[in-house]
């Protein structure tokens, strides 16, 4: 069955190589990003795996947990993060799922049922394998993207939905294309006009189901 937005995650135990871990008691009550991986030691992966490492200050600012996943054994990923360090200049402190029983990549709905590992596979077995899942507290889906083997990960956007995220929780609004912290918010068009202006004060109307504000300080 596929994981859609606003659907609970699976409370799966895995393997990482911190140990084994229950996916809900790892989320807590913070928000969280697990993003996966089809093998390690690949050089698109690595090189995402250090961009990770490197904004470590970035996701504890946002409260974030981090999470890993990928296609191997918790041993190949505590050798996979020598490299890790060595190609992003960062330590990977966070935990990386060893899913190599496919248990998690088929609860995300990355791999069908079906899925199997052959024999002297590649990472063209598990392509989809290569996903963005931002958790909230609620241990809800809040946000999915899948990205293709050949295009590395920007993770400046993550943060970024991860910004309007927290920020359209806390506030009850929406945000439009290619907002930023500090910019102007999108009042949700089920906001009385009498509701809007107790909220925002002055609002400009660009169209009539378009209202845009400052957040209120």
């Amino acid at each position: 069955m596929a994981l859609r937005i606003n659907d609970t995650i699976p409370d799966l135990t895995v393997e990482t190589d911190h140990g084994p871990i229950s996916l809900h008691d790892y989320v807590g009550d913070s928000w969280t990003v697990i993003f996966s991986h089809p093998k390690d030691f690949t050089p698109v992966c690595t090189t995402e795996f250090g961009a990770v490492a490197q904004l470590k200050d970035e996701w504890e600012k946002r409260g974030v947990k981090v999470l890993g996943v990928s296609v191997d054994s918790a041993e190949d990923h505590k050798r996979w993060k020598e490299d890790i360090q060595t190609a992003g200049g960062a330590e990977a402190t966070f935990p990386i799922v060893a899913d190599s029983d496919l248990a998690l990549s088929k609860a995300f709905d990355m791999l069908p049922a079906e899925a199997y590992l052959p024999d002297g596979r590649t990472p063209n077995d598990t392509a989809t394998v290569r996903a963005v899942f931002v958790i909230g507290p609620d241990m809800q889906l809040k946000l999915s993207m899948t990205y293709p083997m050949n295009v590395g990960r920007n993770f400046a956007e993550v943060l970024r939905a991860i910004d309007g995220l927290q920020t359209a929780a806390q506030h009850t609004i929406a945000t439009p294309a290619n907002w930023a912290v500090g910019e102007d918010v999108v009042i949700p068009a089920t906001v009385s006009e009498e509701d809007a202006r107790e909220k925002f004060g002055q609002y400009q109307t660009v169209l009539p189901y378009l209202r845009m504000a400052k957040l209120p300080e």
